[in-house]
């Protein structure tokens, strides 16, 4: 069929997207799909178990949940300990509800989830109706206290073991080991050993261990912005996304995998998950680009690395992001700010890849008679785009990112309410408050998880020594310890979600990166960096592996192929511990453009040399002296960007030069 100028005035269908992917002959996925394909490849998603009454029990749990969250971000005042007990015991209870034991590839709720579901409400329960007895005792344990610690402890690891895998169940398990047996330990590893009266006080009864920080940041800031995004994904926001980048981009070369990354970089900002952003936006853009000539590696790669981004997408970025401004002790819109020229770059880098694999391989765009355009969409749709833009505004402002995110959920409805085509009904609304609830569980368990980890290393003194034994691999030297760091964030987010890494690391590395002269706001983001950048590469890259499912790809390669297009993002980290001014976190405005300036010409020529493709192809002597140029300008100092610059021209004239002479044979 030919798509017109205007859109479907229809609330159910207005999926403009799936229109588009019928005019191309592609076949879309539908949502059961989409769901499969997530729950395949992310550990973290949401599995829900059973069905009938027990699909109701956990629907109706979790919209209170998400209710009492909103609830309290814009009334309440509740006690920090007894407030992230009761998120931790609605969390647990739904986590078993929704991640049910498996059994002979089926799950369902059977009566042990029950059983630890109440096990999970009781355990942390105690600490909010036991609260001023706990606060009057100053910390000193009974033996109810203990009874209720381990029974916490164990119900948390199945529930962590249920939604996140064993790699972070049995980190804790580790680390709880070494704090009970810490004078078996050799060398400087051995401490005289922490009792469990002890350990329940630092772990259960205060907010050093479970209920930390990190909890602490997911039960406030985190679940109400997974909640409005929810919110923002049932009002179609994100097809407003999809179709605007259909018009900007989808008729220039490369059009389709541009509309990919256009896509994956604004939708990862209604998205906390990299997987799930891969299979939203993948079902439609893979399938289009291997149908305009990108092979199929190629084209998940793209996919990969693009969505892989979206956790560092301002304004709303991934969890970590709302844990890192409380780690800093900044207002959240300081990491937004300081996050945005990196991220900038990091697409910049995808794109101008993209554009110059396309010119070299002849790959046309899209006819723009087959694609949306902008107006209408804005006529349509546009005022779905005002709560997000008040979001912005707001944080900018200086609103806490917890009013903000409640005050968005109530502008979301109040928009769609705008035209009778996206006005969202009730079912809309109870839909949006269970997705919310539920999408932020794998994040809440994962933090209370590493809770437990970091109560070892403050009650044991654990960091301290670890930090000072990577301080000595690395020899003084911050080049080779931001490389030992760097592999480490790696490692370790090859197996737990980029909270988790992001938690470990800033207990473990970041005192490492201080220690060496790095400033605090740049050592921070440099391990969340790298926590990110371990999903793209092998031996465990998932969201290379979800786009290579939608591509119909080798895994491998299609990592690989993500892993090519995101080399400018292994360099930006060391770019922003360099020259700090790119994160806004030293200098003036003017050194801050000036970085980002000369970085972003050096991201576009190391575009070109791993294309090997400037004016024309260029011979592997004139990609090798293109990289170097690259890496010179790069790197923050004003003496590598003159030579940067001066081979810059050199290459420029022989890529001229050449291509006349070309044309004149």
């Amino acid at each position: 069929m030919q798509r017109t100028k205007n859109f479907p005035n229809d609330n159910e269908n207005l999926k403009t997207q799936t229109e588009f992917s019928d005019v191309a002959g592609i076949k879309h996925l539908t949502e059961e799909q989409r769901e499969k394909l997530i729950s395949k490849y992310d550990t973290e998603n949401v599995i829900t178990g059973g069905k009938g009454l027990v699909q109701q029990i956990s629907k109706w749990i979790a919209v209170a949940m998400s209710l009492f969250h909103i609830i309290a971000a814009l009334f309440g005042r509740i006690p920090a300990l007894q407030y992230r007990a009761i998120h931790l015991a609605f969390v647990l209870c739904l986590c078993f509800l929704c991640y049910p034991a498996q059994r002979k590839g089926e799950r369902m709720v059977k009566p042990v989830d029950w059983l630890f579901a109440g096990l999970g409400i009781i355990s942390s329960g105690y600490i909010a109706i036991e609260y001023s007895k706990i606060v009057f005792r100053a910390g000193t344990p009974t033996q109810l206290d203990v009874i209720m610690f381990c029974i916490l402890t164990i119900v948390m690891l199945i529930a962590v073991r249920r939604s996140v895998g064993w790699s972070l169940i049995i980190i804790p398990v580790i680390f709880v080991a070494y704090a009970f047996f810490g004078r078996y330990m050799p060398g400087l590893l051995m401490h005289k050993g922490i009792s469990l009266m002890r350990m329940t006080s630092h772990m259960f009864l205060g907010t050093e261990g479970i209920y930390g920080v990190s909890l602490g940041t997911c039960a406030t800031y985190i679940i109400v912005f997974v909640v409005f995004s929810a919110f923002l994904e049932r009002s179609g926001l994100g097809d407003v996304i999809t179709d605007i980048a259909y018009a900007i981009a989808g008729w220039t070369a490369g059009g389709p995998a541009k509309i990919s990354v256009i896509t994956s970089a604004m939708f990862g900002t209604i998205s906390g998950s990299a997987v799930a952003n891969v299979v939203t936006t993948g079902s439609f853009t893979i399938p289009l680009m291997k149908k305009t000539g990108f092979e199929s590696e190629f084209a998940g790669g793209v996919e990969a690395v693009a969505s892989t981004g979206g956790q560092l997408m301002p304004p709303v970025m991934g969890a970590a992001a709302f844990i890192m401004a409380d780690m800093l002790g900044v207002s959240y819109t300081v990491v937004c700010l300081a996050a945005l020229f990196p991220v900038l770059l990091y697409y910049s880098g995808i794109f101008i890849t993209i554009h110059l694999h396309a010119k070299k391989a002849g790959l046309a765009g899209i006819s723009k008679e087959n694609l949306p355009q902008i107006w209408p969409i804005l006529r349509e749709r546009g005022h779905l785009i005002i709560p997000f833009i008040v979001v912005v505004v707001l944080l900018i402002m200086g609103y806490t990112p917890l009013y903000v995110g409640a005050i968005g959920i109530v502008l979301v409805i109040a928009a769609s309410a705008i035209k009778k085509s996206t006005r969202m009904n009730l079912k809309d609304i109870i839909w949006a408050l269970e997705k919310g609830a539920k999408n932020s569980l794998s994040v809440s368990i994962s933090c209370a998880a590493v809770g437990l980890i970091v109560g070892v290393f403050t009650i044991t003194g654990l960091s301290g020594i670890l930090s000072n034994l990577i301080l000595k691999a690395g020899s003084g030297n911050m080049y080779l310890t931001l490389f030992f760091v760097m592999l480490l964030a790696i490692i370790l987010g090859m197996g737990l979600p980029t909270v988790a890494v992001y938690l470990l690391m800033t207990t473990v590395a970041v005192p490492i990166l201080i220690a060496t002269g790095i400033e605090k706001l740049p050592a921070h983001f440099f391990i969340f960096y790298f926590g990110l950048m371990a999903g793209l590469t092998p031996p465990v890259a998932v969201t290379a592996y979800a786009a290579a499912g939608l591509a119909e790809a080798n895994p491998t390669r299609t990592a690989l192929n993500g892993l090519k297009l995101a080399v400018a993002g292994f360099l930006i980290p060391y770019v922003f511990v360099l020259a700090p001014e790119m994160l806004f976190a030293s200098g003036t405005i003017w050194d801050s453009l000036y970085v980002f300036a000369v970085t972003f010409v050096g991201v576009v020529l190391l575009s070109m040399s791993v294309e090997g493709y400037m004016i024309q192809k260029m011979p592997n002597w004139q990609r090798i002296l293109c990289a170097g140029s690259a890496l010179l300008l790069i790197h923050p100092n004003k003496i590598t960007d003159f030579i940067g610059f001066v081979m810059l021209i050199f290459i420029f004239l022989l890529q001229k030069f050449g291509s006349k002479k070309a044309k004149t044979t």
